[in-house]
């Protein structure tokens, strides 16, 4: 059974790709950025998966450092 975050997973990656969020956003536009999220933990935070798909979008152009402090 899904849990309730893979849930929202399930619905939110394939909402970025329909807005194609990767063309409205210059990789230019997070040089030195920071995603910030009141989540303790990544797992479940939707920036990171914001950040994972931007990463895997522009892999062949930009190289994205995603760090989670």
């Amino acid at each position: 059974m899904e849990t309730d975050w893979e849930h929202y997973e399930d619905r939110f990656i394939p909402l970025l790709a329909e807005r194609k969020v990767e063309v409205l956003i210059e990789p230019s536009a997070l040089d030195h950025a920071c995603l910030l999220c009141s989540e303790s933990a990544p797992e479940q935070c939707h920036r990171r998966l914001v950040a994972e798909y931007l990463r895997d979008r522009w892999a062949d152009h930009v190289m994205l450092e995603i760090t989670h402090l």
